[in-house]
């Protein structure tokens, strides 16, 4: 699915909120958000933000996680 937007194209109203269905859709789906800012032309900011409209939990940075060791 290519939702591609024009570069610079101011995104509001109507529009705004129905790109922000179909990303919320797809990061629920697994992709993550510098893919979803790559397959719209978007910055990664705005794709972080328009998730944040529109209620998404978003996942942690992934990764190894480090934890305390137990004193001794």
């Amino acid at each position: 699915m290519n939702d591609a937007l024009s570069k610079g194209t101011r995104v509001s109203g109507e529009d705004r909120s129905a790109l922000a269905v179909r990303l919320k859709r797809r990061y629920d789906e697994g992709e993550s958000i510098r893919m979803l800012a790559a397959a719209t032309g978007r910055s990664y900011g705005f794709v972080h933000r328009l998730l944040g409209e529109a209620g998404v939990e978003l996942r942690g940075r992934g990764g190894a996680t480090r934890r305390r060791r137990p004193v001794v």
